[in-house]
């Protein structure tokens, strides 16, 4: 398995990190990646980095009040001091005051430059605000597309990502009970659009809430999937690794794992 979204390098897990990550590593989650939030904690993921741990480095639009006048300046420059699979977390979350929104917006364009630029993917954070995210990417017409993190839209606006080479990741929310939209949505799209992520040590499963979330609790979402779909878990782990290892080329060999 991969997890394309966590956030090891969080402080929440300061005191055992290399134990979580022996965790996830034994419950078959063989591949980490793991998205920026701000240029101060950039060095901290570098701290993390290893040959199964991938970084990707972004500037989140819910922290901009800690992003400098030469935030993107400051990024071009990490970007080619550390080579990252992908440009990421970025994005539109609106629930923010309206006069945060164009200020997301034109952070959430400078950075698309950059990994047109860079030709990388993305990954991308978008809260209440799907339309505006789909209507910038296609005037920005991204290589490599990207993945869609925790993906919480309609059925609609989850094909038009995929039409343009978008993968939808899914995470401890399509397991709870009452995510029924996000379930029927993880039921019906297209195999090839599906990746996995834990967004650890946020949104755990059902069974984990108010508990940090950890990689390891992948498999619960995998079995949700699966039962989802009416498939073999087994073929779920194939085919969202296969999908990860496509779109960002963390890895040349599998053993799945169920």
């Amino acid at each position: 398995m991969i997890d394309t979204h966590c956030h090891i390098d969080n402080p929440a897990f300061n005191e055992d990190r290399l134990a979580v990550i022996q965790r996830a590593k034994e419950a078959g989650v063989k591949h980490l990646v793991v998205p920026g939030l701000t240029l101060q904690r950039f060095t901290g993921l570098l701290d993390v980095a290893d040959t199964d741990i991938h970084l990707a480095l972004g500037l989140h639009p819910l922290f901009l009040n800690q992003h400098p006048n030469n935030a993107i300046e400051q990024l071009y420059r990490w970007v080619n001091k550390v080579n990252p699979i992908a440009i990421g977390e970025i994005g539109l979350d609106f629930r923010e005051p309206k006069q945060n929104h164009q200020k997301q917006q034109e952070l959430f364009e400078a950075q698309l430059q950059l990994a047109k630029e860079k030709s990388i993917p993305v990954l991308i954070h978008a809260v209440k605000a799907h339309d505006k995210v789909i209507t910038t990417l296609k005037k920005t017409k991204l290589q490599f597309g990207g993945i869609i993190h925790s993906f919480n839209g309609s059925l609609q606006q989850a094909e038009k990502y995929i039409t343009m080479g978008f993968l939808l990741g899914f995470g401890g929310v399509v397991t709870h009970n009452r995510a029924t939209k996000i379930q029927k949505i993880a039921a019906s799209v297209a195999d090839t659009a599906l990746v996995l992520e834990s967004d650890a040590p946020d949104l755990p499963p059902a069974g984990f809430i108010n508990r940090r979330n950890e990689p390891k609790n992948l498999p619960i979402v995998v079995e949700t999937l699966a039962g989802l779909r009416g498939i073999s878990k087994a073929h779920i782990i194939k085919k969202t690794s296969s999908n990860a290892m496509k779109l960002l080329g963390i890895c040349n060999e599998w053993k799945w794992t169920v």
